[in-house]
């Protein structure tokens, strides 16, 4: 059985994967069976610090309209019908377009005639391979396809059983990463403490509440800023389990494209803490 750690956040830039990739490593470094997903599938870029090597490749399909011209009778009920503009009913013909499809399958269903039928079509893929000691998943979404969660799901579903899984949930509060942290034992919310980081982490911490999911905190570049998100984690009941100060060390490594875990003696002390949270089975979770 799995337990499925998520680091999410209000907002993209709060340190999110540097903390994911980071804490992968950690409890890889500690005997623990672990593997890292990537769900940020518009921009994955953990592959960039853990340089994992890749074995397989599963591509991720949803089905799309296809015309049969011949058995069209040019009602216009499946353009009608179609929110996303992915159907367009000219004079004399019907255009599909499978790149603005977000593959409900409703036109096909008002289609009378029966003339429109499902067909797959690629928007992405799921890899898999090996980090060192960590299992390694990501998913990478097309450029220019519009649907990001069923490369989301089919990377979750990806997931090889046992140990511990960390997620690396995409930023923000909308359908991908609901869909990334669905499910999980927990969620740990990576935060700053400033005006704007207050604000995206009550969003955030709202998402995971309509989602039934426990959460903790952690608080980066702790020295930027004042006692809001403190202040606030603590009237919510939401355990800060380590704070990371701004370092020019840290943030060297990771332009440099290399693992920043032990960049600072600071910075890793701060990553046990939360290792040795996730493996103690903290928040609720069970082993």
């Amino acid at each position: 059985m799995s337990i499925q750690v998520a680091v999410a956040s209000g907002k993209g830039g709060t340190g999110k994967t540097t903390l994911a990739v980071c804490l992968a490593h950690a409890l890889a470094e500690r005997g623990e069976r672990v593997t890292y997903v990537d769900c940020d599938v518009e921009e994955p870029n953990g592959h960039i610090f853990l340089r994992p090597t890749f074995e397989h490749r599963r591509p991720v399909r949803v089905l799309v309209p296809s015309m049969d011209t011949d058995g069209c009778s040019g009602c216009g009920r499946c353009s009608e019908f179609c929110q996303f503009n992915a159907i367009v009913s000219l004079r004399d013909r019907v255009l599909v377009l499978p790149d603005l499809c977000h593959g409900c399958g409703g036109c096909v269903l008002v289609c009378g005639e029966r003339a429109l039928r499902e067909v797959p079509h690629e928007i992405g893929a799921v890899e898999l391979g090996r980090a060192g000691g960590i299992d390694f998943v990501h998913g990478t979404l097309t450029v220019g396809k519009p649907l990001a969660v069923p490369v989301i799901r089919a990377a979750r579903e990806a997931v090889p059983d046992g140990g511990t899984v960390i997620i690396d949930a995409p930023p923000g509060t909308s359908c991908p990463p609901v869909e990334a942290v669905r499910g999980v034992d927990h969620v740990i919310l990576v935060a700053e403490p400033t005006p704007f980081g207050l604000h995206d982490l009550r969003l955030a911490v709202r998402m995971v509440r309509e989602l039934g999911l426990d959460a903790s905190v952690v608080v980066n570049r702790s020295d930027a800023g004042g006692k809001g998100v403190r202040e606030y984690a603590s009237g919510e009941g939401l355990p800060i389990i380590a704070e990371m100060r701004e370092d020019r060390a840290v943030a060297e490594a990771y332009a440099r494209g290399e693992l920043p875990y032990g960049a600072s003696s600071g910075f890793r002390t701060a990553v046990d803490r939360v290792a040795g949270w996730v493996m103690d089975g903290s928040g609720g979770m069970e082993r």
